[in-house]
């Protein structure tokens, strides 16, 4: 039975107990985002395990802050490459939300850990509504590990 080396999960079969485990980084063009890259980096550089790197914004939304333009996902990609990790970078622009995307993801592949960055909020900032980060705590199936930028 052929083996895995820690953080290869690219085309090899393998039994249960090796199965190639993933963490999902939620990110955003923002400090919030780099530093949630930051961490997934670090953790799946530690455990061994294959990096997934998202940024999801809803329909044809372009001109939305959380949405990753071609100049962010080659900088991006650059430092996945660079990791040596086994690493993806995927973007979603196409009418779901980006929880909806995440959800769906940590339901079709071995994700062990999400990963989100979050911005420092005032207390009324906490009350709102429309959270994607805490959405994404209270939906997926998973660990959430939530990061905040250092300023």
């Amino acid at each position: 039975m052929p083996t895995v080396a820690p953080g290869d999960c690219t085309g090899v079969i393998v039994a249960p107990a090796e199965l190639c485990m993933t963490i999902l980084v939620a990110y955003a063009p923002n400090p919030e985002g780099r530093a949630a890259l930051d961490k997934g980096l670090e953790i799946a550089g530690r455990r061994g395990e294959r990096l997934l790197v998202v940024n999801a914004v809803s329909g044809d939304k372009t001109d939305d802050p959380a949405f990753a333009d071609a100049g962010e996902v080659e900088a991006v990609e650059k430092r996945l490459a660079a990791s040596g990790l086994a690493a993806e970078f995927k973007g979603f622009v196409r009418g779901r939300s980006a929880v909806d995307e995440i959800i769906e993801l940590t339901e079709t592949q071995d994700i062990t850990l999400v990963i989100v960055g979050l911005r420092k909020r005032s207390p009324i900032g906490k009350l709102i509504l429309g959270s994607v980060s805490r959405d994404i705590l209270l939906s997926v199936p998973c660990p959430v590990l939530a990061v905040k930028a250092t300023h």
